[in-house]
């Protein structure tokens, strides 16, 4: 939930960019990672259509441990990922502390690594536009202490690039282990989706609102407009804000585990 900029990716091996471009004409499931193509670089990445995988270990110097990720599979909007970690608390981190946050991201992430037209940010808060997202993932057992959560990137322009500080940031939890807290203090709550939240509020130099689900889940189907506008009706949100980018993924504070993503879209309208 703070500044996470990743660096420049390699490019994609020749083999796996000829063989993504020919499955996508022909309109099938593309595979191109796995487990055994595993990233563990930090910001490592991974394109997956519309999406790239980041291996984003922003915080890990208040770690020791490592962290992977990999891509399975992509067929139009929907894609399947994986991250496997182990983080332990070095003599600067915290309990308190997210160490990393590899997650998917559609959009803008300090710029712009897909190309910007595919993936349909961003857009302007008050043009109500359905931001339709499902997501079926799996922890493993006594996953450590983390979240697993959606984040939001919002501006106060729609042209954002890498240089540019956003001025709000949305979190959506759907599961939480180990004690794991959002950033900020408790504000009220909130019916959405058919759920009960709880709506926190912080500022870390930008302000960042956590919807966190009272319930935890592995499966949710979410109008991602709702939180937005949840919101604006407590004034908390302008809607001449737009949204430039959406992640997901999971934010490790410390332990050993793994998140498998078995299905994960986002269509925008």
């Amino acid at each position: 939930m703070q500044h996470r900029r990743p660096r420049l990716s390699k490019k994609a091996k020749t083999l796996v960019a000829s063989a993504v471009a020919l499955a996508a004409a022909a309109g099938v499931t593309v595979a191109q990672a796995g487990e055994t193509d595993k990233k563990c670089t930090a910001f490592d990445t991974i394109t997956l259509g519309k999406y790239y995988v980041n291996n984003n270990l922003w915080n890990q110097d208040k770690a020791t441990g490592s962290q992977c990720v990999w891509g399975n599979s992509q067929s139009g909007s929907t894609i399947s990922w994986g991250t496997n970690y182990s983080w332990a608390n070095n003599s600067k981190g915290t309990d308190s502390d997210v160490k990393t946050y590899a997650s998917t991201v559609l959009g803008w992430h300090w710029g712009w690594k897909v190309d910007k037209a595919s993936t349909g940010l961003p857009i302007r808060v008050g043009d109500r536009k359905k931001v339709t997202t499902s997501w079926d993932f799996s922890l493993s057992s006594n996953p450590g202490t983390l979240n697993v959560s959606y984040d939001l990137w919002l501006h106060a322009k729609n042209n954002a690039d890498w240089q540019d500080r956003p001025t709000d940031e949305i979190m959506v939890w759907l599961n939480r282990q180990g004690g794991a807290g959002p950033l900020g203090t408790k504000y009220g709550s909130v019916s959405l989706g058919g759920t009960m939240w709880d709506l926190y509020q912080g500022n870390i130099g930008w302000n960042v609102y956590s919807f966190v689900r009272r319930t935890n889940t592995t499966r949710s189907t979410l109008d991602l407009d709702a939180f937005t506008q949840a919101l604006v009706r407590r004034k908390l949100l302008g809607n001449d804000k737009y949204v430039s980018g959406i992640e997901s993924g999971t934010e490790v504070f410390k332990g050993t585990g793994r998140l498998d993503t078995r299905s994960y879209s986002v269509d925008i309208g």
